[in-house]
């Protein structure tokens, strides 16, 4: 049986972290801010805000909720980005996505400047992960990196294979990987033979939102396996991209879903918007 990699307990430890060195910095006169604008009434974006809140409150942060109405235009989410921007309370900018289909999200993304973009989503930050000189990282895959961390699984020299290729998860996942000196196979809806591909790998992370996508044949005994999606099965019961009860036997560690990755997007998150405030504190 894989040992399970408990993100929540992880991500309780990184939340003490954050909290410690929050208390240290509002001595010194800094309290970090983070800013979320949500644009209409998702209910599901609606859930991730609040959570958003509660952790930065428990953290000590400053917290800020805009909420804007569905019919909000471009231009008006943009002005709201710009003077959240020119706000020397405000560390971290964060706006909810999906957004409305009326509203370019590129626009608005690129219009958080990079040193308050503590989702890493616009093009310079980007770019600077791309070459090793990130201001943040994404934080879902950071999270993933730090559970890596956090169980001793070193990834330098290994065979790791992501599949799914989005920008927000994919991609930068196995820019991470590589940094930490994997080798690194990215796979997609056009990768042929995957499971020949997949059974290669020494760590495998699952991001394609496919309920237990991932099977046991396709996964290399004694992998470690990422499980990014949170999924509903036919049962109605949440899942993740893997069939954890059957590739939790040939594993040898393994995410749950839920209690898995999940929890440590939001505390990455945290941390990023602890770094936007250390580097307004001159604090390295």
């Amino acid at each position: 049986m894989a040992d399970i990699i408990d993100g929540k307990l992880i991500s309780s430890l990184e939340r003490e972290r954050i909290s410690a060195e929050c208390t240290k910095l509002i001595k010194e006169g800094v309290t970090p801010g983070l800013a979320v604008i949500i644009v209409g009434e998702d209910p599901a974006s609606k859930v991730y805000v609040r959570n958003k809140h509660k952790a930065c409150e428990a953290a000590g942060f400053k917290s800020v909720v805009i909420e804007l109405p569905f019919e909000t235009s471009e231009e008006e989410l943009i002005a709201k980005v710009g003077e959240l921007a020119s706000d020397d309370t405000v560390d971290g900018i964060l706006v909810q996505l999906p957004l409305p289909d009326h509203i370019d999200e590129n626009r608005v993304i690129e219009a958080i400047p990079a040193s308050k973009d503590v989702d890493a989503f616009n093009l310079e930050n980007v770019g600077r992960i791309m070459t090793g000189d990130a201001l943040f990282l994404p934080c879902t895959p950071a999270g993933i990196m730090k559970m890596l961390e956090h169980k001793n699984i070193d990834v330098a020299g290994k065979d790791c294979v992501v599949v799914g290729r989005s920008n927000i998860v994919g991609k930068p996942m196995a820019l991470l990987l590589l940094a930490a000196n994997g080798t690194v196979t990215v796979c997609h809806s056009k990768t042929k033979n995957l499971a020949d591909v997949t059974r290669r790998a020494d760590i495998l992370v699952a991001a394609v939102g496919k309920p237990r996508f991932i099977t046991a044949d396709m996964v290399k005994e004694g992998a470690v396996v990422i499980d990014v999606g949170i999924n509903r099965g036919e049962d109605g019961k949440l899942c993740g991209d893997v069939d954890f009860d059957a590739v939790s036997n040939v594993a040898s560690a393994i995410t749950p879903v839920p209690g898995g990755v999940g929890p440590m997007t939001i505390t990455m998150l945290l941390d990023n918007t602890l770094r936007a405030a250390k580097r307004r504190a001159s604090i390295k």
